[in-house]
């Protein structure tokens, strides 16, 4: 009939909570989202990192899940280790 639309196709695999919003400044640090066990460390103390960048996997109800780094920065610490286990909100790794 002659009328049209706009139509904005978003992928919901793709949603994440900090699209569109600016990087963060300062210390940020990556927390343990539930209990588990570190099954391998991506990333050593000191390296330069991206933003999304893996930095380690934590298996947890068998299934392993990879953390990844809140913002592009450096590794200040690493407090996880290969094989230890970890409780939610433990906190993993610290980016500057």
């Amino acid at each position: 009939d002659g009328h049209r639309f706009d139509v904005e196709i978003r992928d919901p695999r793709r949603w994440s909570r900090q699209a569109g919003k600016p990087a963060a400044e300062g210390l940020m640090h990556l927390l343990a989202p539930m209990p588990g066990k570190i099954v391998r460390l991506l990333v050593a103390e000191g390296d330069s990192v991206e933003a999304a960048q893996g930095l380690l996997i934590i298996e947890a109800m068998k299934m392993q899940n990879e953390m990844k780094s809140p913002k592009a920065g450096r590794v200040v610490s690493l407090s996880a280790r290969e094989g230890s286990t970890v409780v939610a909100g433990e906190v993993l790794a610290s980016i500057e």
